[in-house]
């Protein structure tokens, strides 16, 4: 069963600088995440779980691995309507410039999008880690007679001055917005929130970046010249003008922005009870169906780790990690607080027994590797050391980057043997 009422649109953000390394070569929803999966992976799960199947995700950076995951991973029945289908920025007769912003990049779409029968168009973000049931959103936007709605999540004073804040009347109908408002003004946007949002101190509505829009409203929207942007100019634009409300949600939701971020939202999968839950029948998280062998581990103490399907693990030691897909781990080796994203093929038998190889992809012997970002296909020589924290300062090279005490190996870098950072 398809939702035909809705088309989703997913936008997937501009150059993603603040992910760099990890977007050197690669859009930002294209990033590997969880050891198996890619960013986009997650609203597009959403959106299947919620019967809705048509799909466009805009991007215009490095969209070639983008492309090649979407077209391996999201085939639906030859009889079906349903499509998963990237669109890249595009010289037409009516536009030759890139995308200039999240409008932008809806508004030179549009043509595509209105070759389909939908009533509401549901505007995603390609970089938030979440788990949401767009179907009560919805069923909210028809009932309240809502224009545009918006999802919010309540959150407290300290993370209140990093968001785009909603301010709310009792019908949740959105009165007035602020960008990242200065800690003096919060008082001031305080929204009705739940019992238990008001007893954790999250009094304050931060706009979510999930939008769903009147079809008919967004035509008119994207007429409208030197608008680029929907949260800077279309939604507080249309606060007042437009019935536009607030759809709450409380669940566990994060803004992949920056490399800290990121880093922390792997890690936090490895906890007892993840706040994001990879194990739940009723909302799976798709991706490319790769045939891969069971993971072997061999003489390792496992703590807290998480560890995908086709490893070949020799370590001493990894405690609190996600070990991606493919990975090697050499023996007598540590791993603390890391996340390896694993490697796209196996080297053979022969190249590992002649010796053609000077440093095997993954981590070599004896190394100590911690507060670590490997990138895909790595190769870390034997007997190295990295060990991340605050002492170290920002820094980059041809093979690594350091950011917030964060090291982040590069794709396909190699890290000769007897190397030390720390």
């Amino acid at each position: 069963m398809i939702n035909d009422k809705v088309l989703s649109i997913i936008l997937g953000g501009g150059q993603g600088s603040r992910l760099y390394p990890l977007t050197e070569s690669r859009s930002k929803p294209a990033v590997p995440i969880a050891g198996k999966y890619r960013l986009v992976d997650i609203p597009i799960s959403n959106c299947i779980n919620s019967n809705i199947k048509r799909m466009y995700v805009l991007t215009q950076f490095n969209s070639a691995s983008l492309n090649k995951h979407i077209k391996n991973t999201y085939h639906f029945s030859f009889f079906s309507s349903a499509f998963v289908d990237v669109l890249a920025a595009e010289q037409t007769i009516h536009s030759d410039e890139w995308f200039q912003g999240t409008a932008d990049a809806v508004r030179q779409s549009m043509h595509h999008f209105l070759q389909h029968d939908f009533e509401y168009a549901l505007i995603l973000s390609g970089d938030q880690l979440y788990q949401m049931d767009f179907n009560k959103m919805i069923e909210a936007h028809e009932q309240s007679g809502a224009e545009i709605s918006i999802a919010t999540q309540p959150v407290n004073a300290k993370d209140a001055t990093s968001f785009g804040i909603m301010k709310t009347d009792e019908n949740n109908v959105i009165t007035s917005f602020i960008e990242k408002p200065d800690a003096s003004l919060l008082p001031e946007w305080e929204s009705n929130v739940s019992k238990a949002m008001q007893n954790s101190g999250r009094l304050y509505l931060a706009s979510m970046g999930i939008y769903i829009f009147n079809k008919d409203l967004l035509v008119k929207l994207m007429k409208e010249p030197g608008t680029v942007d929907f949260g800077k100019e279309i939604i507080p634009n249309a606060i007042g003008k437009h019935k536009t409300v607030s759809y709450q949600f409380e669940g566990y939701w994060t803004d992949i922005g920056n490399i800290d971020s990121f880093f922390e939202a792997n890690l936090g999968l490895t906890d007892s009870i993840p706040q994001f839950n990879l194990y739940d029948n009723n909302k799976r998280i798709y991706t490319n169906a790769r045939i891969l062998p069971t993971s072997k581990v061999s003489g390792t103490l496992l703590d807290k780790t998480v560890i995908a399907e086709g490893c070949l693990v020799h370590a001493a030691k990894i405690e609190r990690s996600v070990i991606g897909i493919r990975s090697r781990i050499g023996s007598e080796s540590t791993v603390i607080n890391c996340y390896m994203m694993g490697n796209d093929f196996y080297e053979s038998l022969e190249e590992i027994e002649e010796k053609k190889i000077k440093i095997f992809m993954g981590i070599g012997e004896r190394c100590f590797i911690k507060n670590v970002i490997l990138d895909k296909n790595c190769r870390i020589g034997d007997d190295v050391r990295i060990n991340g924290g605050k002492q170290l300062k920002d820094v980059e090279t041809d093979s690594y980057f350091v950011k917030d005490g964060i090291v982040v190996v590069k794709k396909d870098a190699v890290i000769p043997s007897k190397t030390i950072i720390q």
